[in-house]
């Protein structure tokens, strides 16, 4: 991969400014790191495995501080972890067409953002968590841990809003859940990529945006803990999904179709 330093300088502030929004709502920018490497990256294959290790990079961090804050309670998380693991990784051995992907892709973004800004503006932030069956837990992991790996991102984005409307627990809770999902999902999802020969990337431009995402992962989670404007935090970062949602659908989806 060969980028223009001016080019790759505004690739560097683009993810080191989706890493602090996404991880201060407990997501790694999985996403959004896959909406921008497509407009620079013409290998299908080093866009997914990027993506997954910038998300690592960003979670790996949240996760440490949301356990040293008590947050990350893995024994009520594994529910969701462990039927999350082998899916993800049979989702990223699929080899699925290009188009398909990113149409796929786009439609789940789309959703979680307008759940995300319905719950950011119309759920109370208040309430009392609900109990449910725990093979619900199972159900849940299993089938976004699949998307998740289809699609080459970690799944929190999914996972969260889908918790946050059960009213599962607490937001900072769900939040530290969504970073340990999208973590061991992301590492599955690269082990499915290796698995099926789709494992590319480029060095050393990869090592210059792991290293923005750290630093800007690392603000997020932070911004989150002192609950600094918390909601409009989660309000701009689902635009900004939606924004990436329908971008992703019509350059990414449709466009590459007609074209094909």
């Amino acid at each position: 991969m060969s980028i223009a330093p001016d080019n790759f300088i505004l690739l560097l502030l683009s993810f080191f400014v989706v890493a602090t929004l996404y991880s201060a709502v407990g997501f790694g920018g999985g996403s959004s790191y896959l909406a921008i490497l497509a407009l620079v990256i013409t290998s299908f294959f080093a866009i997914r495995t990027t993506a997954l290790l910038c998300n690592l990079i960003v979670v790996g961090g949240s996760c440490v501080l949301f356990y040293r804050n008590g947050y990350l309670q893995i024994k009520k998380f594994l529910p969701f972890i462990v039927t999350s693991i082998p899916l993800a990784f049979l989702g990223a051995s699929f080899r699925l067409e290009e188009h398909i992907f990113f149409i796929i892709l786009a439609l789940a973004l789309i959703i979680s953002a307008i759940a995300l800004i319905y719950q950011t503006l119309l759920l109370k932030s208040n309430f009392e968590p609900k109990s449910y069956p725990a093979y619900l837990s199972y159900l849940l992991g299993g089938a976004i841990g699949f998307i998740s790996g289809l699609v080459g991102i970690g799944g929190g984005i999914f996972l969260a809003p889908v918790l946050n409307h059960m009213k599962w627990e607490k937001p900072m809770t769900i939040a530290a859940l969504a970073s340990f999902f999208i973590l061991v999902n992301s590492i599955s999802g690269l082990g499915g990529l290796v698995w099926s020969n789709s494992f590319q990337i480029f060095w050393p431009e990869t090592l210059g945006l792991m290293f923005a995402v750290l630093l800007g992962g690392q603000l997020g989670v932070r911004m989150s803990m002192s609950k600094l404007s918390a909601k409009r935090i989660r309000l701009l970062t689902a635009i900004l999904v939606l924004f990436v949602g329908v971008r992703v659908l019509v350059k990414n989806g449709f466009e590459l179709n007609l074209f094909s």
